[in-house]
């Protein structure tokens, strides 16, 4: 099955008010490529501006809290994020899960959490190094869906992402093989946690995406779109990745 291809950047901590400039060139990119999906996830206080100066790009958020409100101090319902116009939710980024200790039930909560407040959920999966050169990388992604992945989740509500861990920000690649590997194994067991749902969840792959490799990670089975970090920063380095995507 064909799924519409989704692109969506991810500015962890970094980005301010005048970089938000980016988005006009990146929003034409997306406009010019009706077939694909493109979402930019900015830190949390640039989410409103964004929305703002580019009311038809797609803005996410980088977390999420499990709770819709309460005293939880330096936390953002998910709630919020949608009243202030984003789309999606970005959960169990491996650098959340390694610097905040979060667990696949947390994940999962925050998922479910996205979900009910109507956003899309991105919910992270992938391996260390440590744990591909053991041959257990298959086996790692696989428990972490089984605890992240939410039980009703749907191919309108969920996406999956796919980060090598020891490939995030170092210029490390995995070849297409292992790529298509991972992702296809991804599939089957989306299909074993969600059913006919499970045809439908956008894999993304999301390790060291740049302009020169993207259109030939597109084109490999399972990858569904691409959750992209240092590149999405500028227009420069992101439009050329759309259009990979777009083929």
């Amino acid at each position: 099955m064909a799924l519409r291809k989704l692109v969506a950047g991810n500015w962890k901590m970094n980005g301010s008010l005048a970089a938000l400039a980016e988005l006009d060139a990146i929003a034409a990119a997306a406009a010019a490529h009706p077939g694909l999906d493109v979402a930019i996830c900015p830190p949390f206080p640039l989410i409103q501006a964004a929305v703002q100066r580019q009311p038809a790009l797609a803005i996410g958020a980088q977390d999420c809290h499990t709770g819709t409100s309460g005293a939880h101090t330096g936390d953002v319902a998910a709630a919020l994020i949608a009243d202030v116009g984003g789309r999606y939710a970005i959960v169990g980024h491996s650098e959340r899960r390694a610097d905040h200790g979060e667990d696949d039930a947390l994940v999962r909560a925050k998922a479910e959490a996205a979900i009910a407040a109507g956003l899309v959920a991105i919910v992270c999966v992938g391996e260390t190094e440590a744990e591909r050169d053991a041959g257990r990388a298959v086996a790692v992604v696989e428990g972490q869906l089984d605890g992240s992945v939410p039980p009703a989740g749907t191919g309108a509500t969920l996406v999956v992402a796919y980060e090598p861990v020891w490939a995030i920000g170092t210029g490390r690649t995995p070849s297409a093989g292992d790529v298509g590997e991972m992702h296809g194994a991804i599939r089957a067991r989306l299909q074993t946690l969600l059913g006919g749902e499970g045809a439908k969840v956008r894999i993304l792959y999301g390790g060291s995406v740049k302009p020169a490799n993207a259109a030939e990670l597109m084109a490999v089975a399972d990858v569904d779109g691409a959750l992209v970090g240092g590149a999405s920063l500028t227009a420069e380095q992101f439009v050329p990745i759309i259009a990979g995507a777009a083929g």
